[in-house]
């Protein structure tokens, strides 16, 4: 008779529907809580069973949380120790090297990466590691061990310092795991980026928006650009790389945008930058009024829906910001507006193109719309100048 590592858990009667259909979690409501199940502690490997006797696997159990199993292994016996932790690792940088030529890149991404709630990204030898779940928290002394032999690491920072960690009974802290210090670069379409892995925000940079500052940069050349929201200057600083004449950097942050000058000026792209340390929209409202346009305005905000209780508010924010930033637009020019709102869904995210502007001949053209994890939008502007009337776009 087979024996197994871990303790047994439960689906109620007709609640294995989900995950029969492949759904990496089980919430509470659908799971037999017995006494025994309650008192297991948050973030232990279980075996997952259905009522009608079927194995779902090895996944990670917090009696706690509404998120009450997350799968980590579809094998029920899988012994969850530093072999596995090593192997899951080991799959995830053998792809990232197939996909990246320098070693710069979110190494794990939680479920998709089958380790769920946490994330690492790499900036050469250091790493930023977030684990908002249970499970990754007590999996964290494994987790170095591993990534100390695959990747021999000078610095690794514990960035669990995301909300979303409370609700698995997690406390919020930032701290070093190993080496020291929290500086490091990041490197991207030929420039190096300084990014703070301790005060910075979330795990230092915005590895998502590779692949937007990109195509944001090919607009860029003989331009002027305005970056909203811009954090560490990501899309200005690729922007006044390509060739952009002057670039204003917007954020709230001093701090955020001093690293943007430190990489400005290391990379040579000091007298094209100007920054505005400001609360984003009322700048936005004030250029608008003094009648400034840019060649190519990006906003990419902060989430504006962080729970779904937030999406209405959210959703006149987002409308806001497209009506303000489409008038900053000059004839001709681009406007990209990004949304990281888990709780919007691209369907219900404003269209910049849809009534922001009005007037004869004043229709913009969307360009393109893609992001993985990230609602996006390249809007190319009317050939005549818009009129002062902006609509809604709710």
């Amino acid at each position: 008779m087979q024996t197994f590592p871990h303790p047994l858990i439960r689906l109620l009667p007709r609640h294995d529907r989900r995950v029969k259909a492949g759904h990496p979690w089980t919430f509470s409501n659908e799971i037999a809580m017995t006494p025994a199940a309650r008192a297991l502690p948050p973030g232990s490997p279980v075996r997952l069973e259905g009522d009608d006797g079927v194995s779902h696997g090895t996944w990670l159990f917090n009696p706690h949380s509404l998120i009450a199993a997350r799968r980590l292994d579809r094998d029920p016996a899988a012994a969850v120790d530093l072999a596995w932790v090593r192997g899951r690792l080991a799959t995830a940088l053998a792809l990232r090297e197939r996909l990246y030529d320098t070693p710069y890149y979110r190494l794990i991404h939680a479920e998709a990466d089958g380790m769920p709630g946490l994330v690492i990204d790499r900036y050469g030898d250091a790493l930023a590691l977030q684990a908002n779940t249970a499970g990754m928290e007590a999996l964290t002394p494994l987790l170095v061990e591993a990534l100390t032999e695959l990747l021999s690491p000078r610095l690794i920072i514990a960035r669990n310092d995301a909300s979303v960690r409370t609700l698995e009974g997690l406390a919020e802290e930032t701290k070093v795991l190993l080496g020291e210090g929290g500086s490091v670069l990041a490197e991207e379409g030929g420039l190096r980026f300084s990014a703070d892995l301790l005060g910075g925000q979330k795990t230092g940079w915005f590895f998502d928006q590779r692949e937007n500052r990109d195509r944001v940069a090919k607009l860029a050349a003989g331009g002027t650009m305005l970056d909203a929201f811009c954090h560490t200057g990501g899309f200005g600083l690729r922007a006044a790389a390509a060739g952009a004449t002057q670039v204003t950097l917007l954020d709230r942050s001093a701090h955020a945008l001093e690293l943007a000058y430190e990489t400005a000026k290391a990379n040579g792209l000091g007298e094209r930058i100007i920054g505005r340390r400001a609360e984003a929209l009322e700048e936005l409202e004030r250029l608008g009024n003094a009648g400034t346009r840019f060649d190519l305005v990006v906003a990419d905000p902060p989430a504006f829906a962080k729970q779904r209780k937030d999406q209405p508010n959210a959703l006149r924010a987002y409308a806001k910001l497209a009506r303000m930033a489409a008038t900053l637009v000059a004839p001709g020019g681009f406007l990209f507006i990004a949304s990281c709102s888990h709780h919007v869904a691209p369907s219900e995210s404003p269209n910049p193109s849809s009534g922001v502007w009005a007037g004869p001949g004043g229709t913009p053209s969307c360009c393109s719309r893609a992001a993985p994890g990230r609602i996006t939008r390249s809007i190319r502007s009317c050939r005549k100048a818009p009129t002062s009337r902006a609509c809604s776009s709710s």
